[in-house]
């Protein structure tokens, strides 16, 4: 086959899959997951039941693979805050600020329903790990650098940040979220010298 052609069918398999996608979230975001169908999604799509066959076999594929895709966006954006010049505890800093942000807005737009649903998968244990992984990164190099506390290892403080951020999701406001990340933040300090502890 021609490149060109090549090229023309791949961009129309993406507009069809993105239009499905974006079908779904907008269905779901007004009805819930309750009856939701392919004749739904392809009618909000604008494309055949027929054309929406031939990409997704039901419309939990379509839920699943929307899913995927707002996950990677959320990585990618987690990815972009950080700048490579800054020292680690900077990047991580940007990095548990987006991510908290990112946990505010989800909660706004994912039922507990939905929630349930989508947040089983190999593609969500790829991207926690992924995540995970980042996160733990940034911190072994800010404790390596001395800004950060290194007598628990960077996985289990990975988990700490994660876990505490979670709670962004029940806040309501900005400030709130800027709170929740200094304090997660504090929890990560080197333990001053003992005698001013006292």
């Amino acid at each position: 086959m021609p490149k060109l052609w090549n090229e023309t069918i791949d961009k129309h398999r993406a507009a069809v899959r993105d239009a499905a996608l974006d079908a779904m979230a907008k269905l779901v975001a007004e009805h819930g997951l309750v009856a939701l169908t392919m004749s739904q999604i392809a009618e909000q799509a604008g494309i055949g039941r027929a054309t929406l066959y031939k990409y997704f076999p039901d419309a939990h594929t379509v839920l699943t693979a929307w899913h995927e895709r707002e996950i990677t966006a959320h990585l990618d954006q987690l990815a972009a805050v950080v700048d490579p010049a800054d020292p680690a505890v900077v990047r991580l800093q940007a990095v548990l600020q987006t991510y908290a942000h990112i946990q505010r807005h989800r909660a706004g737009h994912h039922g507990s329903e939905l929630a349930t649903l989508l947040h089983r998968g190999e593609h969500v244990e790829r991207a926690q790990r992924r995540l995970r992984d980042f996160i733990q990164h940034l911190l072994a190099e800010a404790a390596q650098a001395g800004d950060l506390r290194d007598d628990v290892p960077a996985d289990e403080l990975a988990g700490y940040c994660l876990h505490a951020l979670t709670a962004a999701s029940t806040v309501t406001g900005q400030e709130a979220v800027h709170r929740l990340v200094a304090v997660t933040l504090d929890g990560l300090r080197p333990a001053p010298p003992a005698h001013q502890q006292r």
